[in-house]
Protein backbone atom coordinates (compact mmCIF):
# COMPACT_ATOMS: atom_id res chain seq x y z
CA UNK A 1 0.00 0.00 0.00
CA UNK A 2 1.30 3.33 -1.16
CA UNK A 3 2.21 5.67 2.09
CA UNK A 4 0.03 8.69 2.16
CA UNK A 5 1.47 12.35 3.10
CA UNK A 6 -0.24 15.56 4.11
CA UNK A 7 -1.05 17.60 1.84
CA UNK A 8 -1.71 20.63 4.05
CA UNK A 9 -0.73 23.87 2.18
CA UNK A 10 2.79 24.61 3.24
CA UNK A 11 3.78 21.44 4.04
CA UNK A 12 6.36 19.05 2.87
CA UNK A 13 4.70 17.36 0.48
CA UNK A 14 3.18 20.63 -0.68
CA UNK A 15 6.12 22.17 -1.13
CA UNK A 16 7.71 19.52 -3.02
CA UNK A 17 4.68 19.64 -5.63
CA UNK A 18 5.09 23.59 -6.21
CA UNK A 19 8.80 23.44 -6.64
CA UNK A 20 8.38 20.94 -9.37
CA UNK A 21 5.26 22.75 -10.74
CA UNK A 22 7.49 25.89 -10.75
CA UNK A 23 10.23 24.38 -12.40
CA UNK A 24 12.40 24.70 -9.66
CA UNK A 25 15.07 22.25 -8.33
CA UNK A 26 14.87 19.51 -5.48
CA UNK A 27 15.55 21.89 -2.61
CA UNK A 28 13.32 20.29 0.19
CA UNK A 29 12.07 22.75 2.90
CA UNK A 30 8.80 23.40 4.18
CA UNK A 31 6.76 26.13 6.28
CA UNK A 32 5.49 25.95 9.65
CA UNK A 33 1.94 26.97 8.93
CA UNK A 34 1.07 28.50 5.62
CA UNK A 35 3.63 29.38 2.96
CA UNK A 36 5.46 32.53 2.70
CA UNK A 37 3.37 33.32 5.71
CA UNK A 38 5.24 31.29 8.58
CA UNK A 39 8.65 30.27 9.32
CA UNK A 40 10.32 28.36 6.76
CA UNK A 41 12.24 24.79 7.34
CA UNK A 42 15.22 23.81 5.93
CA UNK A 43 16.36 20.64 4.88
CA UNK A 44 19.24 20.83 7.74
CA UNK A 45 16.05 21.60 10.14
CA UNK A 46 14.15 18.63 8.33
CA UNK A 47 13.95 14.95 9.87
CA UNK A 48 13.95 12.49 7.53
CA UNK A 49 10.04 11.63 7.26
CA UNK A 50 10.10 15.68 6.16
CA UNK A 51 12.29 15.03 3.51
CA UNK A 52 10.86 11.48 2.29
CA UNK A 53 7.46 13.81 2.20
CA UNK A 54 8.94 16.40 0.78
CA UNK A 55 10.50 14.28 -2.24
CA UNK A 56 7.54 11.93 -2.33
CA UNK A 57 5.98 15.66 -3.46
CA UNK A 58 8.05 16.32 -5.79
CA UNK A 59 8.51 12.58 -7.25
CA UNK A 60 4.54 13.10 -7.82
CA UNK A 61 4.10 16.10 -9.63
CA UNK A 62 6.97 14.86 -12.31
CA UNK A 63 5.37 11.91 -12.20
CA UNK A 64 2.17 13.79 -13.87
CA UNK A 65 4.39 16.17 -15.70
CA UNK A 66 2.44 18.74 -13.69
CA UNK A 67 4.39 21.81 -14.63
CA UNK A 68 3.58 25.60 -15.00
CA UNK A 69 2.96 26.70 -18.71
CA UNK A 70 4.96 30.21 -18.48
CA UNK A 71 3.50 31.00 -22.20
Amino acid sequence: MPKKYSGRHGGPFDRGGADYYYGRGRNPHFYVGGTGTSERIDMVDMDMEEVDAYLAGYDEAEKRGDRKDWT
